[in-house]
């Protein structure tokens, strides 16, 4: 299984910027989760992002059959160790991230 997430901006009218950050499935392009906020996207919210898309596709209780291998640009808020160490605890992940330049994810495209 791959999964990758990414984010972005949105200028609104009345000035306010909203970020939003989303996971897809690689192999279906399903929008698995997202999370939106007027403040900026932090490792607790990328780490809300993996359990709703793990909980989405497996279920509450549900585990993935084998590792998930997620992609993403090198981000702060996809580096920081908070981030790594919830990908550990909800085992969607053997290889926890890999540079959104790679070719396989360029394939995406």
């Amino acid at each position: 299984m791959r999964w990758c997430s990414d984010g972005l901006e949105l200028s609104c009218d009345n000035s306010e910027k909203v970020r939003v950050a989303f996971a897809l499935n690689c192999c279906d392009r399903e929008i698995m989760s997202w999370v939106a906020t007027t403040k900026g996207i932090d490792a607790a919210l990328v780490g809300d992002l993996m359990m709703q898309a793990v909980e989405n596709r497996f279920g509450p209780d549900g585990k993935p059959p084998k590792p998930i291998e997620w992609l993403t640009d090198n981000g702060s808020c996809f580096t920081e160790a908070e981030t790594s160490l919830e990908a550990l605890a909800v085992a969607t992940t053997d290889q926890l991230f890999r540079n959104a330049s790679s070719a396989s994810l360029n394939a995406l495209a």
